[in-house]
């Protein structure tokens, strides 16, 4: 990346933190996915447990290696498989220290649009885990929540479709059909536009492209 795209990567994160602000969400800005690191590591503290909801950006940036190598208690939903198990991994999640997740977009007035299928990932987001932490590269912003639904229907879904071999029109197509497919994956649509609780969601935007 030149030094013209670094300097505006940082310029719009600069004002979309002060969003954030306002939004009582606290948000931080990392040139470099290694910096990234280095932030969730600072955030966390020792002994605090961490759980994520499938994200890509998570383990693409380097964070889940990471905090995994700090000895963090990790809450890992992929463990469990019986109705039992899987139960039980959700009570735990619920009572993280931290929860961490990419987004599907993010405007440039701070707010947070997500789409979700089993929607275990935007109840966290919503309730639960004592802090947040959204990991975010700066191809996820877009200039409003329009735009942002557009993004997650056009790129996101038919990508983490593909990934996940969901059998929908848009894994098969490559385009959204506004299914009610067994398999869709955009069940629910949450805009976070606020948050209750100080310091409990921090969005970390990133200089580089991270996820779908």
């Amino acid at each position: 990346m030149d030094n013209a795209q670094r300097a505006a990567h940082r310029a719009t994160a600069s004002a979309i933190i002060r969003k954030l602000s306002l939004r009582n969400m606290t948000g931080h800005y990392c040139d470099t996915a290694h910096e990234a690191v280095a932030l969730a590591q600072s955030l966390v503290a020792p002994g605090q447990s961490v759980t994520w909801g499938g994200s890509v950006s998570f383990t693409q940036s380097g964070i889940k290696a990471a905090l995994e190598a700090d000895g963090h208690p990790m809450i890992d939903r992929a463990l469990a498989t019986t109705p039992e198990e899987q139960e039980e991994m959700w009570r735990r999640q619920v009572s993280a220290d931290w929860f961490f997740m990419g987004a599907n977009a993010i405007t440039l007035d701070g707010e947070l649009v997500n789409i979700d299928g089993n929607a275990n990932r935007l109840a966290l987001l919503l309730h639960g885990p004592k802090h947040v932490c959204v990991i975010a590269g700066m191809n996820k912003v877009v200039s409003d929540v329009e735009s942002g639904l557009k993004r997650i229907r056009t790129v996101t879904c038919p990508l983490n479709a593909a990934r996940l071999h969901t059998a929908t029109p848009c894994e098969l197509t490559g385009v959204c059909a506004d299914c009610h497919a067994k398999g869709c994956m955009c069940c629910q649509e949450v805009i976070t536009r606020h948050s209750r609780h100080a310091d409990r969601i921090h969005v970390v935007l990133v200089g580089e492209s991270l996820g779908y």
